[in-house]
């Protein structure tokens, strides 16, 4: 256990899952939930993780909104998130302003230096 945790806000379920699993098997404390509102209630409940990993497009609150929340809560708003999506941006859904970024479909190792570089700034 390398003593960092983690919150997972991805909607597919699949993903969440193996995401979830992956980061897991490298010792982070993971806490997943399926959308925006879902994190930001597990936040006010949980308490402050070392990083969160978002995804962009979802149901109920996606990941902009998720995070304009995040960086708008003086508590909060250096909260390090990585934003995952296979989305491009659009004029529709631009892509918010994140410490770090995964592109969809991405790999094993790009998930882990990803996490490991933003889980321990803090």
């Amino acid at each position: 256990m390398n003593g960092r945790s983690i919150l997972l806000v991805e909607d597919d379920d699949a993903i969440r899952e193996s995401v979830a699993e992956c980061l897991d098997a490298e010792g982070y404390a993971v806490a997943t939930v399926e959308n925006g509102v879902a994190g930001l209630e597990w936040l006010r409940r949980s308490g402050r993780p070392d990083l969160v990993v978002l995804d962009l497009v979802m149901p109920v609150m996606n990941g902009a909104q998720f995070l304009e929340a995040v960086r708008g809560d003086p508590s909060l708003r250096d909260l390090p998130v990585v934003l995952m999506t296979a989305a491009l941006p659009s004029a529709q859904l631009p892509v918010p302003v994140a410490d770090g970024y995964l592109t969809k479909p991405f790999e094993l190792d790009q998930l882990l230096e990803t996490v490991a570089r933003h889980a321990r700034r803090r």
